[in-house]
């Protein structure tokens, strides 16, 4: 860990081109990581300490236009800023299908259960019990989405975006050979 507090991810390139796609047309501030890049820079970022900011050393083998290295670190804030707004609505997307799948699934166990009660208010058969056992078990099988997403898959999408937002943030430097 370096002394001013910063987790530092360091990435050695030839040329600073290699940290960026090389298919995408935009403009450099708006241009895409190559995926590569990426999944090197989250995997290490997922790795260092949750209480410290990022620091990303580009180690180069060749010197980069001067205009190129004044605008990567906000050409990589920005990607990952991107990159963080797309997974907060992915997350708001999945709460609001929690939300959906909640009622339905209450709906549905509510109405399962009602129905189960008039079927054994017809006489207390064996055949009756089955078919009020079987739609309790259907009505609760109904509600295995909504605890799934309310119990299992929010918290590693919200871990997610937590990364991506303090690599949005992150510092970047970059380092070229003395001449």
């Amino acid at each position: 860990m370096p002394a001013d507090g910063f987790a530092r991810i360091e990435i050695r390139l030839r040329e600073l081109a290699q940290l960026f796609n090389s298919m995408d047309p935009s403009p450099f501030i708006d241009r895409d990581l190559d995926d590569d890049a990426e999944r090197f820079i989250v995997s290490w970022a997922r790795e260092l300490p949750t209480e410290q900011e990022f620091e990303l050393v580009l180690h180069l083998a060749t010197a980069p236009h001067s205009d190129r290295s004044a605008g990567v670190e906000a050409a990589v804030q920005h990607y990952f800023a991107n990159r963080a707004e797309m997974k907060r609505r992915e997350f708001r997307l999945l709460l609001r299908h929690g939300r959906l799948s909640l009622l339905v699934g209450l709906s549905f166990l509510t109405l399962c259960l009602l129905l189960g009660q008039a079927v054994q208010s017809l006489g207390p058969t064996t055949i009756n019990t089955v078919v009020k056992e079987s739609l309790a078990i259907g009505g609760w099988v109904a509600m295995w989405r909504p605890l799934q997403i309310y119990l299992y898959d929010w918290w590693p999408l919200r871990e997610e975006l937590r990364v991506l937002e303090r690599l949005g943030r992150m510092r970047v430097q970059v380092e070229v050979p003395a001449a």
